[in-house]
């Protein structure tokens, strides 16, 4: 009986797997990016009309990630000249320019560092995954996507804001947070820090759950 061959993935809070890769901008690498945060994200195909939304979103909304000092990197399994030509494209036909580099993945060195491509899948397409890379190049945030369904952007913006927020002030965000709101502060880890807990300026609700602005 062959063994099943299990998807390979990088982990969270390690460092993200190292690269050298050509891209529509040239020759990138994943030290280019220390210092600054990162949104790496593949993509099935080229000329693709899930695709192609995403990354007019992605686009759109690039000033955004670039304030949180975060750049953005595309990648799927075609070519360089697959990708110019889908760039252009998307500028001819919806007038948005794309200024973000795309990877090109022939080889799949990248996308099966990170586990983008499924064991058992019909073809080699890389699935629609998303991942955050802090400044210290450690991997942050992994999304998985389904082929037929496209990305919510601002969710991936978010995301980045809420790992910079917790970095900076020692917190945890809860559900839907939104820059501005409280965040969580880390429960207790004695009993006697437990009974100070509501002396200590919090918004207190019960000793395990307080919040506080920041």
């Amino acid at each position: 009986m062959t063994e099943k061959i299990q998807p390979t993935l990088p982990r969270l809070n390690e460092p993200a797997p190292d690269f050298h890769a050509k891209t529509t901008h040239g020759p990138r690498k994943l030290a280019d990016y220390k210092g600054r945060w990162l949104v790496l994200f593949s993509h099935p195909a080229d000329f693709t009309p899930v695709c192609s939304t995403e990354f007019m979103a992605f686009a759109r909304n690039h000033d955004r990630f670039l304030e949180l000092g975060c750049d953005l990197l595309g990648l799927s399994v075609d070519s360089t000249h697959s990708h110019i030509a889908w760039v252009r494209s998307i500028k001819q036909n919806f007038d948005v320019d794309i200024r973000f580099p795309i990877i090109d993945d022939i080889s799949m060195q990248v996308s099966s560092a990170y586990g983008m491509i499924m064991p058992g899948a019909s073809d080699t397409s890389a699935v629609r995954a998303t991942f955050v890379i802090d400044p210290e190049g450690k991997l942050r945030a992994m999304l998985y996507y389904p082929m037929p369904t496209g990305r919510s952007i601002d969710e991936i913006v978010r995301l980045v804001q809420a790992l910079q927020c917790a970095d900076a002030h020692g917190v945890a965000t809860p559900e839907a947070w939104q820059p501005g709101d409280r965040a969580i502060v880390p429960p207790p880890a004695t009993v006697d820090e437990a009974e100070r807990r509501a002396e200590q300026g919090y918004e207190y609700t019960d000793w395990y759950f307080c919040t506080t602005q920041v």
